[in-house]
């Protein structure tokens, strides 16, 4: 048994879904979560900013005795994974493969749709090692960068005119591509499950990229025992990211959330 926390990080709120997801398969391991939500969304920021601040937030979570990393985050998972996981001598798993093995497993037709903010989609990232595992497929990317925002000011229900809307143009393309698996390539998005499979049709199968490494982990790693306790941190305003967790979380939480000035952390 192996009782050493498992360090989860995303630029905000999303990666919490990965949590509910690990609570749920892992409820015996103890996590360390930290959301940078000073300084989300990291969709947009330049490769060498998304990789100062992956070295951050790592350096963050390695000042816990964990025994690996989750990176609960598609954006750091395409752009700077690699680099930081060659840095350091904890295993670090990310969203990307695992989703893509899924839905490799899962078409039946080899057309793989993708969305996703606009680095994981400007990296190629998805497109690369989908066709690693088959050289057939057939991937469409689709940057959603709307989404996150909408999320997390709570309009994910279906029948919000707003969020069935930006979906509609988002997806129109993919939809009229036919392809019949569609990778949520963000921790968000798991919140608009049912409004993209509303639109996308009952013969879209959506794969969950944050539950998808989650399973990764639990296959990957020496469990714990007993039962294992959750602490939250982030970078801004506690007290508003425990009034939204509850809609990542499927439940509140009841501990005090930490504040981390992550800028005091060295990037190694």
């Amino acid at each position: 048994m192996d009782n050493r926390p498992i360090g989860v990080f995303d630029s905000g709120l999303g990666g919490l879904t990965t949590v509910r997801r690990m609570h749920a398969i892992m409820p015996q391991e103890n996590i360390i979560y930290f959301g940078d939500t000073g300084r989300v969304p990291y969709g947009t920021r330049s490769p060498e900013t998304i990789l100062h601040y992956t070295r951050q937030d790592v350096a963050f979570l390695r000042s816990f005795d964990i025994k690996a990393i989750v990176v609960a985050c598609n954006t750091v998972s395409a752009v700077a994974l690699e680099t930081v996981a060659a840095e350091i001598d904890v295993p670090m798993f990310g969203v990307v493969w695992p989703a893509c093995r899924k839905a490799a497993e899962t078409t039946k037709t080899g057309r793989i749709g993708v969305i996703g903010t606009a680095a994981t989609v400007r990296s190629g990232v998805y497109e690369r090692l989908l066709r690693r595992t088959n050289p057939a497929l057939q991937v469409f990317m689709q940057a959603c960068p709307l989404f996150v925002p909408l999320v997390e000011n709570g309009r994910v229900q279906p029948g919000d005119v707003v969020i069935e809307t930006v979906a509609a143009e988002y997806l129109s393309g993919l939809k009229a591509q036919g392809v019949d698996t569609l990778i949520l390539g963000c921790t968000h998005y798991p919140l608009l499950h049912d409004v993209i499979a509303s639109y996308m049709g009952p013969s879209v199968q959506l794969i969950d990229s944050g539950a998808e490494v989650a399973d990764f982990a639990k296959r990957m790693l020496i469990p714990a025992e007993g039962m294992g306790k959750t602490r939250y941190f982030v970078s801004d305003d506690p007290e508003s990211f425990r009034g939204l967790a509850g809609l990542f979380l499927s439940g509140e939480i009841a501990d005090k959330v930490g504040y981390v000035d992550i800028a005091k952390y060295t990037e190694k």
